[in-house]
């Protein structure tokens, strides 16, 4: 059972999987990163110094907080500036995997095109066949 076990475990889905899942993530750090450290910053200075991610809107009469931690805290809020972060992220990383998929594509396609160079044989019997058509 434990040799059964580790075939599964070191057949190449499995191992292949593991890998992207594991590479998945750090790129979703990085890209979680670029939101929130280039992106959200450049919004806000363009807009007037907002802050995305401490804007919300609390539910009930007891938040009183003007900040999202200490609202949060107070009562039930609505934390909308870090679901539109968290929307701008997903957008991010679902962009960037459109890109990244097509040109993958776009090199697939272009290696599939490109017919395989004959061998020194086949070349040479197709130099035979042209010399026996002009004899």
């Amino acid at each position: 059972m434990l040799k059964e076990f580790r075939d599964f475990a070191m057949k190449g889905n499995v191992v292949d999987l593991a890998v992207g899942v594991i590479i998945g993530a750090a790129f979703g750090a990085i890209v979680s990163s670029m939101v929130a450290d280039i992106i959200m910053p450049i919004i806000g200075a363009v807009t007037g110094g907002l802050d995305f991610s401490n804007y919300f809107t609390g539910l009930s009469k007891t938040v009183t907080a003007t900040n999202l931690a200490d609202a949060k805290k107070q009562g039930a809020v609505l934390a909308w500036g870090s679901f539109l972060t968290l929307t701008l992220n997903f957008i991010i990383v679902a962009f960037v995997l459109f890109v990244v998929i097509r040109f993958m594509n776009t090199v697939k396609r272009k290696e599939e095109a490109a017919p395989p160079k004959p061998t020194r044989e086949v070349e040479l019997l197709t130099e035979i066949r042209d010399l026996l058509k002009k004899a």
